[in-house]
């Protein structure tokens, strides 16, 4: 049995990790896009590395773009296996590929006439939304903690990491013969002491192990000092300045922590009267499947929806869905505060909200979460001065503050801490996935303090036998 790493191999996003057996089926363990990749993003996002029509199964972690987004593109390729996920994962999948299938169709339209007007052939998308649709035939939802074989050989076990809604360690058993090999792969593992989602669970013992090490070098604030910075925030820009405070944030999972984290504050009475608009449909569309799965929330929030029966809804809290809504924010002189995507800040309407308020000395730009080096919020987090946005310079007049104590993913410790229900001389070896390489050395000393012996940091299109 072999394992062959194609994405997501000393950085962060395009996981796509392939396993073939000795019997030559072939499981595909995420199939995600690269992100932030600037002029590269395309190409990078077209080489698979596989044949899609060769793929017996692909194995879901979450619905992420980073680990979901090239499904519609392997259905134009020929893909005709079974994709296998949580019932919740599907359910965001089939929004969240849609509005990805959007994008692609709107980005080669705004290229393709910039390329007529310099008399070049137009391109294709990499897919398109109806491609989006057509790829959500090949589910099977599977929930958590129920083996589901997929031969009468090889089974699957899903595990909550609480990353996100539906997200799940992939637990795998592949019995080849007399020997039975038990493989994990964590995807994307989550926070301890979350506000909405469980906890992050033990999984069964595994021979290998496949992790992130996003966050492999740093350590979050905890919960409770963020919701201190958060209204501090709120206060200095809205109340002091009288200005916006815009949050660029991914869709799913983080704006609804950020969106339940003030309706607690303005459950306490704390947080000012000022407007909260959640400027991104997907976002919109991601807190309804969410109000679907309360299977999957913890008991702080269970017990808090015993007096507030919507966490994601408040007054002063607006959902915005139409272009000249969004549109209308721009004009809006008021004190505010603006929700929107995507959280890198590479796409989406926070762009525009970027472009109007950034050189605005009264706004606030909030960044809460990760943004790959290449992005535009890597940028502006960082404190470029000037910065780029639709092809135009701005300067960065806004102050910029960081939450990543919001992030979705653990640190250092509470990695460790969802590795530490392993017993460590049972684990042959664990590769390092999802993350940069001086933050992956950085995990991987981290964890052979804690006993782990055989740490591998793959390389892209690296083959190793199992």
């Amino acid at each position: 049995m072999q394992i062959q790493f194609l994405g997501a191999a000393q950085e962060v996003t395009g996981s796509k990790h392939l396993i073939t057996t000795d019997k030559g089926i072939k499981i595909l363990l995420d199939c995600g896009m690269y992100q932030g990749k600037g002029m590269e993003t395309d190409s990078m996002n077209r080489d698979l590395g596989f044949e899609p029509n060769e793929i017996d199964y692909l194995v879901l972690s979450h619905a992420h773009i980073d680990h979901s987004g090239l499904i519609p593109y392997i259905h134009t390729k020929g893909f005709n296996g079974t994709i296998i996920s949580t019932p919740a994962t599907r359910d965001l999948c089939s929004i969240m590929l849609a509005d990805s299938g959007r994008i692609q169709e709107y980005d080669t339209y705004i290229n393709n006439k910039k390329r007529a007007s310099h008399n070049l052939p137009p391109l294709l998308p990499i897919f398109t939304l109806e491609d989006a649709h057509a790829s959500m035939q090949y589910f099977v939802s599977v929930p958590f903690h129920k083996e589901y074989f997929i031969t009468t050989d090889i089974s699957v076990v899903f595990t909550d990491t609480g990353h996100i809604l539906g997200s799940s360690a992939v637990n795998l058993t592949i019995k080849e013969g007399e020997k039975s090999t038990r493989i994990c792969y964590t995807g994307d593992i989550g926070r301890y002491r979350k506000r909405i989602l469980k906890e992050p669970e033990a999984f069964p013992q595994a021979d290998y192990i496949i992790t992130e090490s996003t966050y492999g070098d740093r350590l979050h604030e905890n919960l409770e000092d963020a919701e201190n910075k958060l209204l501090k925030v709120v206060i200095d820009t809205c109340t002091k300045k009288k200005g916006k405070l815009i949050i660029p944030s991914f869709s799913i999972g983080r704006t609804q922590e950020i969106v339940y984290a003030f309706d607690r504050l303005k459950s306490k009475g704390l947080l000012p009267d000022v407007n909260v608009y959640v400027d991104s449909p997907l976002s919109t569309d991601a807190t309804n499947i969410m109000r679907m799965h309360p299977e999957c929330f913890n008991n702080e929030i269970l017990e808090f929806m015993k007096t507030d029966a919507d966490p994601f809804g408040f007054k002063h809290l607006h959902y915005i869905q139409s272009v000249d809504q969004s549109k209308s924010l721009n004009t809006n002189r008021k004190p505010c505060i603006i929700i929107s995507a995507s959280g890198m800040m590479e796409a989406g309407r926070v762009k525009h909200h970027l472009a109007n308020n950034i050189e605005n000395p009264k706004t606030t730009i909030l960044v809460v979460g990760y943004c790959a080096p290449t992005t535009l919020g890597a940028r502006i987090s960082r404190g470029d001065k000037m910065v780029s946005i639709f092809g135009h310079h701005y300067a960065v007049k806004a102050d910029i503050e960081h939450l990543e104590s919001y992030s979705a993913h653990g640190d250092y410790e509470e990695m460790t801490r969802f590795l530490s229900c392993q017993n460590t001389k049972k684990v042959k070896t664990i590769f390092l996935v999802h993350g940069e390489l001086k933050v992956q050395e950085n995990y991987s000393s981290h964890l052979q303090k804690h006993g782990f012996k055989q740490i591998v940091i793959p390389s892209l299109r690296e083959t190793f036998n199992l």
